[in-house]
């Protein structure tokens, strides 16, 4: 079996079209709600499940598509509207194949609320509709200087401590972006950057120790700058100036930089052979776990490689410097242990 965490619903244009009302009327018609078109919703889902069958993936883990949450659209409610009915439409799709979706939940982050205010609907969705997961928005500004504190903050501990109540894992992924300096590509890879130096340099593992939190899209750029902060880990544990004394005491122990990036996990999806290679030599095979977001933004042809993108499969497989259970741990083993609703 290969299990694919990261992957989004395929929902009929009925369901964007509600968002689009919710948005125009800002609220003023009431919340209404959406009924999906049944054939509609099987022949999406048909669609997504060819995909997955031609990249040899068995079950794929879906969730609302992140940019379009609208977490800073105002009122608040009619993002906690929004979000019911996007969850709504991942049950239908897993309804729709039970044997090959999982669901993945979304959260109501309205700018102005708090994590204690999302976690009705973490609660539906986990203990009515079945889900396994959730998706959390480390930015619910959506790029804007609202000062929301970064996720290694005690702000975020009320979802925390419901995440380590009901035993499931979380995704962590970007939504819409606001800043004119950044398009939503470019502020997704910044964000998943700055949430693994905030979780990093945190102590939420510290007071929920059995919280599994994973960074999308392999940490953003930690792999890359990986020196950066191991360096900075030293700075921050140690004066500089003793090291100029011959006669200065032993360091400090430190806690490295590597050792708290093992203390969470990160998806596969970085769209390229070598860059998945460094991340997984970085924080182990153990850390990292499959993810594609097939279809996504990964379906155009790689030049290098004559195959999509998004068929990350392929890379893992092609390693041969990775051995047969630490391929098994990415593919499924990992997923099937933090999963344990699944």
């Amino acid at each position: 079996m290969i299990i694919d965490i990261h992957g989004h619903v395929s929902s009929p244009a009925e369901l964007y079209a509600y968002r689009s009302i919710l948005t125009a009327s800002r609220g003023a018609h009431g919340r209404e709600g959406v009924k999906l078109n049944p054939d509609q919703v099987l022949r999406g889902a048909e669609r997504h499940v060819g995909l997955l069958d031609r990249v040899g993936t068995d079950v794929q883990f879906i969730s609302p598509r992140p940019f379009q949450l609208m977490h800073a659209e105002n009122p608040s409610e009619i993002v906690f509207w929004w979000t019911r009915a996007a969850n709504d439409a991942v049950a239908a799709q897993v309804a729709a194949f039970p044997e090959r979706f999982r669901g993945i939940a979304a959260l109501p982050q309205a700018v102005g609320t708090e994590p204690s205010q999302w976690l009705d609907e973490l609660e539906r969705t986990v203990l009515e509709l079945g889900f396994i997961g959730v998706l959390i928005n480390p930015d619910p500004a959506e790029g804007q200087n609202l000062g929301i504190p970064r996720i290694g903050d005690e702000w975020w501990y009320p979802l925390f401590a419901k995440l380590e109540e009901l035993g499931i894992p979380a995704l962590i992924h970007a939504a819409g972006c606001r800043d004119p300096r950044e398009n939503y590509s470019e502020h997704m890879i910044t964000e998943a950057s700055r949430t693994t130096i905030s979780l990093a340099n945190s102590r939420v593992f510290e007071h929920f120790p059995n919280l599994s939190l994973i960074v999308s899209h392999g940490g953003g750029s930690v792999p890359y700058q990986i020196g950066r902060w191991r360096a900075a880990r030293y700075l921050e544990y140690t004066q500089v100036e003793s090291y100029d004394n011959k006669d200065s005491s032993a360091p400090p122990e430190i806690v490295s930089f590597d050792e708290s990036l093992r203390q969470m996990y990160f998806d596969s999806l970085v769209h390229d052979r070598n860059a998945l290679a460094l991340l997984v030599q970085t924080v182990g095979a153990d850390r990292v776990m499959l993810g594609t977001e097939v279809p996504g933004s990964g379906s155009p042809i790689d030049p290098l490689t004559g195959f999509q993108y998004d068929d990350i499969t392929r890379a893992i497989n092609s390693y041969e410097w990775l051995g047969d259970d630490d391929r098994t741990l990415i593919l499924k083993g990992t997923a099937r242990r933090l999963y344990t609703r699944f």
